[in-house]
């Protein structure tokens, strides 16, 4: 089979993983925090900016090889479990709502967590 049918049914697959994880996680986010904060947005931007970090390092490494693992999960599920639209968009109402303070805590915590996240994803998998 092609190598790229076969990358695209990676992408495809951990897309649509990704997809639903990131649904049942917003449903449980939201039911345990409520909506006046988009932390179900939060939340899958820093588990899935740990689960890069993570990835990258052990490519890197070469613990893993890039190809299956980069299509599936690095693109296809991480692809659909965070997104950035969402991110944006989020911003977008508290801003429109007048919630400045909400929307500059939102980007903060997102850019700062999620970078951090992703370091700590490097540092679990890291060989010395």
């Amino acid at each position: 089979m092609n190598s790229m049918v076969i990358n695209l049914a990676l992408v495809a697959s951990g897309g649509a993983i990704g997809a639903t994880l990131r649904y049942l996680i917003g449903i449980g986010v939201i039911s345990l925090f409520g909506k006046s904060f988009p932390f179900a947005t939060l939340s899958v931007n820093i588990i899935g900016s740990l689960i890069m970090g993570c990835l990258f390092q052990l490519v890197q490494q070469e613990t893993i090889s890039a190809s299956p693992w980069w299509p599936l999960v690095g693109v296809g599920f991480l692809g659909a479990l965070t997104t950035f639209s969402t991110f944006s968009m989020d911003n977008l109402l508290l801003l429109q709502q007048g919630e400045l303070f909400k929307a500059m805590l939102n980007i903060a915590l997102n850019v700062v967590v999620c970078l951090f996240a992703a370091y700590v994803g490097t540092l679990l998998v890291f060989k010395s």
